[in-house]
């Protein structure tokens, strides 16, 4: 969308440490270093999952609703997290952006690193079917495209795989991080931005909720990007130019 497009619109050796008891996580074995018996009520009181209550998590890279809601033993499962958070979330529980601070009714301290190496890898034919339901996407510019076609189904946006990436090609080489500062949009104050060169009054106006609010962001780009071609010229497919 360079060159003086997108006027203003209209408008994530064998020695293990014992657990205190209290601290709300699942005891490990205990040491074997000279310790004969233990006290039972106490080795039940260590194993038993204590309440935690409600936490802030902030999501990384890969993070899935399914796996917060597991590693902190969600009552309801992700579709209660995803229920509790569904103004931060969005409208898509797929789309689990880095950096968002999701409330966390849990039950359980978060496991650690060495809390799964030593447990045994076990998984439910309901926790399969449920990971099974939630895509994911690889992250480069196949993965982009595929999510944001997804995104636009649900939202009743027209486009195809070849004429996004037909014009993404044009626009930006595939760089999400592109923009242009040289051209008559630039120089109004308003540069194009990202895959599809979109400048920020068009990404405002056009933009869907449920995927991340940043120009810059490749999924939330295209989706803005097709949804305003869709207004303008009935779909991205029709743009052969600039736009």
């Amino acid at each position: 969308m360079a060159r003086g497009k997108h006027r203003r619109p209209r408008t994530n050796p064998l020695t293990r440490h014992a657990v205190a008891a209290g601290t709300g996580t699942a005891a490990l074995a205990l040491p074997l270093l000279g310790v004969s018996t233990a006290n039972a009520a106490e080795t039940a009181q260590a194993s038993a999952p204590a309440k935690v209550g409600s936490v802030t998590y902030t999501t990384k890279k890969g993070d899935t609703l399914y796996d917060i809601a597991d590693r902190y033993d969600v009552q309801g499962g992700w579709k209660q997290l995803y229920k509790d958070n569904r103004k931060a979330v969005g409208d898509n529980p797929r789309l689990i952006h880095p950096g968002l601070d999701l409330k966390v009714r849990a039950t359980k301290k978060a496991s650690t690193t060495a809390d799964k190496a030593s447990a045994p890898a076990k998984k439910s034919s309901v926790a399969q079917a449920t990971q099974s339901s939630v895509k994911s996407y690889p992250n480069n510019l196949d993965g982009w495209i595929r999510n944001a076609l997804d995104i636009m189904s649900q939202n009743g946006i027209p486009g195809s795989y070849e004429g996004i990436h037909r014009n993404i090609m044009r626009e930006s080489s595939g760089n999400p991080s592109a923009i242009n500062n040289w051209d008559s949009n630039a120089a109004a104050g308003t540069p194009s931005k990202g895959l599809l060169q979109v400048i920020d009054p068009t990404f405002a106006a056009y933009h869907v909720p449920g995927t991340v609010y940043d120009p810059f962001d490749p999924v939330a780009n295209i989706v803005a990007a097709c949804n305003y071609a869709a207004a303008r010229y009935g779909s991205i497919d029709n743009v052969n130019g600039p736009y």
